[in-house]
């Protein structure tokens, strides 16, 4: 069957499915499958400054990053709010990030303005390569990942598809998902923080020294809890329509947050991610959207 496109939202034009979400969910899992993530933004960071420079302004350590080892990470506001979602591997003589497409403009202003006198060249190189979701079992960031120049992105798929199985963004969502990772301009809003939404110890290193927004991350983490939670829900299966992102979900007659994610996963049945009052009992019943829906909480 040919390839169904997504048709809206920060992944417009990337391929949705093939046909059978299902299969395709299985293959992901199993380490069989890859997916084409060109439509993703990418820049390089080049210059001897590089490392010391992104280790200053994002949440993660890449001070003395290991060359071809992806990490992700986050660019904070002065209180704490997430910016940026960034993806980094560094080959040695150049940082590369993948990010959402449609925030690769204000990143690279961003990082453009923070250069001052440093050793560092920021370039949009979103015409020049794509991110590849490689083939192998899904790891804590999402990879693992494939920078591939343009001119030999052809050949790499053909060497993928000797043998695996190309899928589409509908298998990788539902996988981030189930595993609770929360995205730039899905669980992100403009008030959220690191700490309510499962980044800390993963994008964000709680060993580092300073960075932007680092003072909130901190206080929240040593002094009390944050005042929202990202929850796995499990909705009602027998629902026609499933909720949209942005929903509203309800504890009673009361809002206590929203839909970040809906997905369609092979074993777990319709399921999203959901950031919602930490207040809330995890074992209480809510209404998301309109679709009971019962929690679990995130693994991150």
């Amino acid at each position: 069957m040919s390839a169904v496109l997504v048709e809206s939202g920060p992944d417009l034009g990337a391929i949705w499915h093939f046909g059978e979400p299902n299969k395709e969910q299985k293959l992901l899992i199993a380490g069989n499958g890859w997916a084409d993530l060109s439509h993703r933004g990418v820049i390089s960071v080049s210059g001897e400054d590089r490392l010391s420079w992104l280790h200053s302004l994002t949440t993660q350590n890449v001070e003395t990053l290991n060359p071809g080892l992806w990490v992700s990470g986050l660019i904070l506001d002065a209180q704490g709010h997430i910016v940026h979602q960034i993806y980094l591997v560094d080959d040695g003589s150049v940082t590369w990030i993948h990010t959402e497409a449609e925030k690769t403009a204000s990143l690279l202003e961003f990082l453009n303005k923070m250069k001052f006198m440093l050793r560092v060249d920021v370039l949009d190189r979103s015409n020049e390569y794509s991110v590849l979701r490689a083939p192998g079992i899904p790891d804590a960031i999402g990879g693992p990942f494939a920078l591939v120049a343009k001119e030999e992105l052809e050949e790499t798929i053909s060497a993928f598809n000797q043998v695996h199985t190309q899928v589409g963004m509908w298998a990788l969502e539902a996988e981030r998902v189930a595993a609770g990772r929360a995205r730039l301009l899905f669980e992100v809003d403009h008030k959220a923080i690191p700490n309510e939404l499962g980044f800390l110890n993963n994008a964000v290193h709680m060993k580092k020294g300073c960075y932007p927004g680092q003072e909130t991350v901190a206080k929240v983490f040593n002094l009390g809890q944050p005042p929202r939670r990202l929850t796995l829900l499990h909705l009602d299966g027998s629902a026609v329509d499933l909720p949209s992102q942005g929903d509203v979900v309800m504890w009673g007659e009361k809002e206590v947050g929203f839909i970040g994610s809906v997905a369609r996963h092979y074993e777990l049945g319709p399921i999203a991610l959901a950031v919602i009052k930490r207040n809330v009992p995890l074992e209480e019943q809510l209404v998301a959207g309109g679709v009971a829906a019962a929690q679990e909480k995130t693994l991150n």
